[in-house]
Order: structure tokens, then sequence, then C-alpha cells
């Protein structure tokens, strides 16, 4: 190998048993190689064409056979490591096929560029069929979460005037603040109980933070998860939604209509959470309906209740334009993804920040001007703190809630030389990338810094608007994206006005992935008071 120019190779790609060894490199240039004698030989030196789809490295060709080995080896909780030494293994692009899916992964943002250049006016990412099955069979309609073409776009759009449209930011914005400042208040009288500091697993309160925001921004009305005796009804619904996001990945690679035929526990476990999540939506939505609907002629008047924000649900049963069954079908998905999405980054958020007091500090500082200059206007002291969002994007970079974004290209592409045909499911893989020295530098380090304008100006230009990819991209991006972002801002804005956090360990946390990246244990928070708090 030491023969070998060392700026064609990124090594070595994969053995075949025949004795071959194909070698692949980075930037369109390909590079076959024979073992001869115990010897490797370069045998042709491509640059520029373009290489059959059959040539892609690939992690074996038995769909089945890798399934089994996943479930042998316990990969599907560990699916982001394993992307992660694929790419290492095998170089920024390679096939998988695990039971019945197949799919490209791809790691560099220049090849994401083209990848959602070609997706077309209908953008398809991949149909969780599990969930897909589950409302055929239950006779639910579909939201656009598992809609795809026009019947997509169209409901789309009207989703986007209430959740996505800088108007309807400004109508839900004190609402998620109301629910942070409340929480920073419970968790201040629970500190001075301990005498000005607490050190605790957040875990369970950020999800009922979560439930809260959710539902106050959704229905109009808080459901009080902050007392001292939350409601068993709330933390069932949780528990759903957690139950919901484990069983879903097994299932992906298997017919969900053979193992509903089965009766497999695994199956049965996934539909009676989804009937659990229903059952909650349902009970929350015929609430909003019935305070919602005037007593004159039986309409819908918005604000009805003294002027006051309704929600989005009362946003879209005052405009009519979706049916009630598609209004429930699209609640009831942000309900169900609006609750570990943000619990779980908010974890990896307090930990990075706890683990490095520098950061937390200078975030601090940014936060106190920009709150004392805002006059209590929470849409204003987010403009005047960009570090917030920074940290945001850092903590997704590093621990993105979905390992993938994908797409099916309405066209042929070529990616790293290799042609993709029209159709195929090609998968954006935002763990390893985010941790990519080819993409990010020092990508370990903990840096909201590195998304200030500015910052990195020309380097590794080429892609580098596909480097932040956690909400998706373009119209398919998630739909509660402006939920999400500003209530984890909003949450840390408050956090760090009122306290110093800080952490016993600074060891990295293991992580596995259930439908999304996760601790494998939670990381325990030192919560302590700092004087001048303003709430």
């Amino acid at each position: 190998l030491r023969t070998i120019n060392p700026d064609l190779l990124s090594g070595v790609l994969r053995i075949r048993a025949s004795g071959s060894v194909a070698l692949g490199v980075k930037r369109g240039f390909c590079v076959a190689a024979a073992v001869e004698d115990g010897k490797v030989k370069v045998g042709d030196v491509r640059k520029g064409r373009v290489r059959s789809f059959q040539e892609i490295p690939h992690t074996g060709r038995s769909g089945w056979v890798n399934l089994l080995r996943f479930w042998r080896e316990d990969r599907f909780r560990q699916l982001h490591k394993h992307m992660e030494r694929t790419f290492s293994a095998l170089g920024p692009i390679y096939r998988e096929n695990v039971g019945t899916l197949s799919s490209v992964n791809i790691l560099l943002p220049a090849d994401v560029a083209e990848l959602f250049q070609s997706e077309g006016l209908h953008p398809r990412r991949m149909t969780l069929q599990p969930w897909a099955t589950h409302r055929e069979i239950r006779q639910h309609s579909k939201g656009v979460f598992l809609k795809n073409g026009e019947e997509w776009r169209s409901d789309r759009l009207q989703l986007n005037k209430e959740v996505m449209m800088s108007g309807a930011v400004q109508r839900f914005l004190p609402l998620l603040d109301e629910v942070a400042r409340d929480f920073c208040r419970m968790l201040q009288v629970r500190v001075e109980k301990e005498g000005r500091s607490l050190t605790m697993d957040p875990s369970p309160d950020l999800f009922r933070f979560a439930l809260e925001a959710s539902c106050h921004v959704i229905y109009g009305e808080r459901i009080g998860l902050f007392s001292s005796s939350p409601s068993l009804e709330s933390q069932k619904f949780i528990w759903a939604v957690e139950r919901m996001l484990t069983t879903t990945p097994p299932l992906l690679y298997l017919p969900p209509r053979l193992l509903l035929c089965l009766s497999a526990p695994l199956w049965t476990q996934h539909a009676t959470a989804w009937d659990h999540i229903f059952s909650h939506a349902e009970a929350r939505i015929q609430r909003g309906y019935q305070r919602l609907a005037s007593s004159q002629g039986g309409g819908f008047v918005a604000g009805a209740a003294g002027g006051q924000y309704p929600g989005v649900l009362g946003q879209l049963m005052e405009k009519g334009q979706l049916s009630l069954d598609l209004i429930k079908a699209n609640i009831t998905e942000l309900m169900a993804g609006g609750v570990d999405t943000t619990a779980v980054p908010l974890q990896f958020a307090l930990f990075e920040l706890g683990r490095n007091p520098e950061v937390q500090e200078k975030v601090r500082q940014q936060v106190r001007t920009s709150w004392a200059q805002a006059g209590g206007d929470p849409q204003k002291a987010l403009q005047g703190a960009p570090l917030l969002k920074g940290t945001i994007k850092e903590v997704l970079r590093l621990y993105p809630v979905g390992i993938t974004v994908q797409r099916y290209p309405v066209k042929d592409i070529v990616l790293q030389n290799y042609h993709i045909p029209a159709g195929t499911m090609v998968q954006a893989c935002l763990y390893p990338m985010g941790r990519s020295s080819e993409v990010f530098e020092d990508p370990l380090r903990f840096d909201p810094t590195r998304w200030s304008s500015g910052r990195e100006e020309g380097r590794r230009a080429e892609g580098s608007g596909f480097r932040s990819l956690a909400f998706g991209f373009g119209a398919r991006q998630c739909v509660g994206r402006r939920i999400a972002e500003n209530e984890m801002q909003l949450f840390l804005m408050h956090m760090l006005l009122s306290f110093h956090l800080s952490i016993s360990s600074s060891e990295d946390l293991k992580t596995t992935v259930t439908l999304i990246l996760q601790p494998e244990t939670p990381p325990r928070i030192t919560f302590s008071r700092l004087s001048g708090a303003p709430i």
C-alpha cells in the first residue's frame, strides 16, 4: 500500500472473497486494485467516468442477512455508530440493504446539496410504514408526515400558515415564554428547599415541560403538569410516545401487515401505543372543539375566550380549510412529535453547557444584555441573543434528533461519481456528518459561535449551507420546527438567567437510538440559583 499515491486513496472500501479489493477516494477519484500474490496492484484510475450504481461500496448484498446481523449485534440501538464506522471504512458514500429497506447513505454537504436540488415539487422522505399501517387498519386519516404528492402539498400549505409563518410565531411565542418562566419558578422553589443548589436527573421534568408547552400552543390551554401531582393521563401519554418511538425502528425493516397477521408482540405494543396517543389527542381535541364552538349558530370564533390566542387547533377550525378528520390527524402528529424531540435535546443542551462553563457564561452574558434591553418582549430577547440559536444548532449537530434525512430524487443524479437512479432512497446521515473533521473544524468541541455570521467563511464552502439539517430542509422540513426552536431557546434563556449549571463528570454521554437519538442514561445536572435572577 505504501507504493500507492496517498493523495488518491481514502482507504480500503471492501475486500471480496475473490481476492479483489476496491479502493475508493474522495472528490471524484476512483481507484480499482487487485490482489495478486499477496500484493496490492493499482489496476485502473478513472477520473470523471461516472460509475454504475452497482459499483457503490456496500455492506452486503443480502438484506435479510444484514437484518439478522442487525438483530444479533443490536445495531438498531447503535445505528448512528454503525453509520459512523461504515463511512470510516467505506468512504463518503455506501449502499445498505436491511430487510425490506434499501438506501444510499451520504455524508458530505456537497452531496447533500446535490440531493436536495433534485427533490422536486413534492419532496418525498421515507414513509414510516408501521405508522401508515396503523392509520390504515384503524381507518384514521393521515397527516402531512405520512402523505406525499399534491395531497401533501395542499395540507402542508394550510399548516404552514399556523405553525411556520412569522405571524404564527408571533402569536404563539408568548405562550411558550409563559411555560418556560413557570418551569423556572417551579425549579427555583425546589432548589431553595435544598439550600440554593439541587442535583438531579431533569429528564422527567423536561418531558413534562415539553408536553405542557406543546399543549399550550396546540390547544391554547395549560394542562397543569407543573403541579405537585401532574395528571396520570398526561404521564401515560408520555409513556405511550416513548413506547411508540422504541418499537418503530425494528418494524421499519419488516412487513407490518405480516406481523399484524402473526399477532407479533412488537406490533401489538406499537399499535397499542398509537391507540393511546390518538385517544389522548381525541379527548383534547373534543375539549377544544367544545370550548371554541360559538354559542351563536355553532360557528367558530378565533379567540372567543376574551380575545386570547386559541392555539393551532382553534386557528385551523376557524379557517375551515381542513376537514375535522385532517385537523385531528395533523394535531395528533404534532403532539406525538413534539415531546421527546424537544425534551431530549434539552437534556443534551444542559449537559453540554454544564461541562463547558466558559461557553455557558458567554451565552449567559449575551442573554442578560438582551433580556435587559428587550423590556420583557420574548421575541426581542431572542433576536438579541443569537448564541441561543447557535447553542441549539450546536446541540443538534452533535446529537441530531433524527440521525438521517431522506429524499427520493425525481431525476437521475451523480454523487461521488456514482450514478444514482431516480426514485432511490438517499439518506443524509447527520450524526456522522456532525462529527466529521471533513465537515467541521474540531468537530467534537462544543462551540455555539461556530454558527455566527462570518465564521469559517471560505472554509469547505461547497455545500456549506447543508451542514445543519436537524429539522430537514425545504418544503418538507419539520412542520413543528418553529415551535421547537423557539421552545428550546426560551427554555435555555430563562434557565441561564436563573441558574448556573454544572455536572460531576465531563465524560461523553453514551447514546442510543430508538427512532430518535437519546442518552443511554440521562445526565445528572446541578442547578445553582443565581443571585438577582429576574423570575
